[in-house]
Formats: structure tokens, sequence, C-alpha cells
């Protein structure tokens, strides 16, 4: 595996992966393909920073983060499901500790209450609850 900082030249596999990430955690976003690729590429040209993992010189997998004041915000984190349980999202939030985050004390993530296999990841490799986000729909929309 190889780890490496992200560009916008990466947007197009990236966003392939964010639909395979809002697949797999049950997302309610009905963003297309196409929508995802534009913004990530966006997200990358802005505000956002992102580092790729990569077997062979194909990316397996990805984490999209933005600075904040007081902490780094990790929006992403995806290994492609025939990679996953090898370690490798792992590895990549330690080289993300090394080589990105050197003076960053506090990451957050979020986790859709639904996603058990994504809340134990986060879990077992050291976070621990801080919040609880609620939303409510529109009463008559469902």
């Amino acid at each position: 595996m190889e780890f490496r900082f992200a560009s916008a030249d990466d947007a197009s596999a990236l966003g392939r992966l964010n639909a395979d990430l809002i697949r797999d955690e049950g997302h309610r976003n009905p963003m297309t393909v196409a929508e995802l690729e534009d913004r990530m590429r966006a997200w990358l040209e802005g505000e956002y920073e992102a580092a790729v993992c990569e077997s062979e010189g194909s990316p397996v997998g990805y984490a999209l983060y933005l600075r904040e004041s007081d902490h780094v915000y990790l929006r992403q984190l995806l290994v492609r499901e025939v990679d996953r349980r090898r370690g490798i999202a792992t590895a990549l939030l330690q080289w993300l500790w090394s080589h990105a985050w050197t003076n960053i004390e506090r990451v957050r993530v979020e986790v859709l209450i639904g996603n058990s296999e994504g809340l134990a990841f986060w879990r077992a490799v050291g976070f621990s609850d801080y919040c609880v986000t609620l939303d409510m729909s529109s009463p008559g929309r469902d």
C-alpha cells in the first residue's frame, strides 16, 4: 500500500469511491457519480484536503478532511469493500497523523446512526462518543 496526498486530478476516482461510501453507510444523498465527482473537485480546489491509499497504482481508499480552528473534521474515509479488514483504514489514519496532522490535537468524524460497522471501526481505532445530531423531516413528508 502506498499513501499520498490527493489533488483535484483525483476528483473522478474519489467521486466514484464517494458513491461507494454513500451506498455502504446508507446515506440518503441522491447525487449521481458525476455530481459527486464535480463536488469532490470543488472541495479539493477549495478548503478540503485528501489522502489516497493505492495498491498497484489504483486507489483502494481515501480520506477527505477539513482543517478547522481547533480540530480536523474528517468528512469521509473509505476503503473499498474488497480491501476491508486488512488494516488499510487504520494505516491511512496513522499516515495522516504522521504526515498531515502533525500539529493537530483533535480529529472529529460523524457516523450515521445506522452504520454499526462504521461506528465499531471508529471506536476500535480510538474515537469516543462526543455528541449526537438529530434531524426531523417536515411533518407530512417522509
